[in-house]
């Protein structure tokens, strides 16, 4: 499988995660439908490629204790004012979404391994 399907792939998959959490947790909501979830997941990424570039990998979701559960609950909280129109988060509903997107990514990893 080439590099670019790839990661169409994990952004297709992180997209209907978005989807699935925001149906479940109160405070998280993605507009805009699929588009929408998806161009969330691109900022989301982004911020955290970011984050890793700069903390290094200890804060990576990949790491999976508290420091990068923190991180991620902090990524999802600051897309929100990137992409105000398309999502809509409140704290709570920043460390609920990043709680259920690392449970929903230790069964359907959105990195592709």
């Amino acid at each position: 499988m080439t590099d670019w399907i790839r990661v169409i792939i994990r952004f297709i998959v992180s997209a209907l995660v978005l989807i699935v959490v925001s149906w479940l947790s109160p405070g998280f909501v993605v507009r805009g439908g699929f588009v929408g979830a998806l161009i969330a997941a691109v900022v989301i990424a982004v911020l955290g490629y970011i984050v890793e570039a700069l903390l290094g990998e200890r804060v990576s979701p990949r790491g999976r204790g508290i420091v990068s559960f923190i991180t991620a609950a902090v990524v999802i909280y600051v897309a929100q004012f990137i992409i105000p129109n398309l999502l809509s988060v409140n704290l709570l509903g920043a460390l609920i979404a990043a709680f259920i997107i690392g449970l929903i990514d230790a069964v359907v990893p959105t990195v592709l391994r």
